[in-house]
């Protein structure tokens, strides 16, 4: 494993609280990564990134434009199912994850390890699927009466290559983690690329490529150029109770001293690099809501409000996006997609288009009476790993990927 450890002294305090939204933890001082030339950025999300107020309700992605590695090769259109599957932040630590702690049963179940996430890309890029965006499946267009409507867009790919997207949940890097097993932050290095941070079981920080779902993609992508069409990696889909990408940039309704709010502000300007060098390299973002709140149960006051925290404290970050993600798969108004409730109208009014579940199958779905699409994304995760192997054998063998450092519960295979 290729990884670089600094020497720097800070103190990372914490609680295991996954939901708490309350004080801010002490964090850790920027770190200057391995040496490089100065990196100038000039896309969204530095000196240009808008405010919450002048922020658009919804921008069209641009027109698909396929490119490919190889110029002489061949695109074709592709018809069929646009695979779909999502991950949460991997395991860098199983020793750690699974030692027992009280959150040991809840990482087991949602988590895949870094060893499993890196058989599973292997895996998936063996059995000749390719990296395509959401933006490009999926666009939006006048029909003949005149109204918004939804379409699914023709995608031109290297014969024999099936799509598939994949999208990384609650990229938040949430207080929890900080002392199960998990890394604590992306950060940008000195030669440009992202790389994590994070504090190892002897508690010495650790800047590596190797440790973390984002950067392991980057590499492997970097490695295998034709596994990606336009050059895409991924979605990340983010709430904000806790920050965004291991970065404390929340408000709190508990703190409104000074000194928190000075805090928040460096933590705002430290992420934003961060994000425009992800954006220049292939990652896009979803809302997963601000609080990670049940959809399926929340009244249509607290879906607005949420919203507009979303809106304010981390789209005003990322931009706009047609992206939402239901928390644990619940979907507003319901679970029957062909309804549309009030609360569907109002988040689709906001800009959002593409609403994704969970499912068995990869789903996706048009809307007839209003533009929107409704998907289900398939789940890459310990539950599955250990209940699910024949539904996964397109991507991946679940006997072949499986960490045997997991907990000894079992697996029906």
């Amino acid at each position: 494993m290729a990884s670089v450890t600094i020497g720097l002294s800070v103190c990372v305090a914490c609680a295991l609280s996954g939901c708490a939204v309350g004080s801010m933890a002490p964090y850790p001082v920027p770190v200057v990564l391995p040496p490089g030339p100065p990196i100038s950025f000039s896309g969204p999300g530095v000196s240009d990134t808008p405010s919450a107020t002048a922020l658009p309700r919804h921008v069209q992605p641009p027109p698909y434009i396929p490119t490919y590695p190889d110029a002489d090769t061949e695109l074709v259109p592709f018809i069929g199912v646009v695979e779909n599957l999502f991950f949460h932040p991997v395991v860098a630590y199983p020793q750690v994850a699974f030692n027992g702690n009280e959150k040991t049963r809840g990482i087991d179940e949602n988590m895949v390890t870094v060893s499993e996430f890196n058989k599973m890309l292997q895996s998936i890029y063996e059995n000749g699927y390719i990296l395509v965006s959401w933006n490009d499946v999926w666009s939006e267009h006048t029909d003949p009466r005149g109204e918004k409507r939804m379409q699914r867009n023709e995608l031109l790919l290297p014969e024999g290559k099936k799509p598939i997207v994949l999208n990384f949940d609650d990229v938040n890097y949430y207080e929890y983690m900080l002392e199960t097993g998990f890394t604590h932050k992306l950060i940008l290095g000195g030669d440009g690329e992202i790389w994590s941070w994070g504090i190892d079981p002897r508690g010495k920080e650790v800047i590596s490529q190797d440790l973390d779902a984002i950067t392991i993609l980057d590499k492997f992508v970097k490695e295998h150029p034709d596994f990606s069409m336009n050059g895409v990696k991924g979605c990340i889909n983010l709430t904000g109770y806790e920050g965004i990408l291991g970065y404390r940039t929340q408000t709190s309704k508990d703190n409104n001293s000074s000194a928190f709010e000075a805090r928040r502000q460096n933590e705002i300007e430290a992420v934003k690099p961060v994000i425009a060098r992800l954006k220049q390299t292939g990652w896009y973002f979803a809302s997963h809501t601000w609080g990670h709140i049940d959809l399926g149960r929340a009244p249509i006051e607290s879906v607005m409000q949420d919203a507009s925290r979303w809106e304010n404290e981390v789209a005003s970050l990322v931009g706009p996006t047609m992206i939402f993600v239901y928390p644990f798969g619940a979907r507003l108004d319901g679970a029957d997609v062909s309804r549309t409730g009030p609360a569907l109208k109002y988040m689709q009014s906001l800009g959002f288009r593409v609403f994704a579940s969970v499912g068995r199958e990869s789903f996706s779905k048009m809307k007839t009476d209003i533009s929107a699409v409704m998907c289900d994304r398939m789940h890459a995760d310990g539950t599955t790993l250990r209940t699910s192997r024949k539904n996964y054998l397109k991507f991946y063998d679940a006997e072949q990927v499986f960490d045997h450092a997991r907990p000894d519960y079992g697996t029906t295979w």
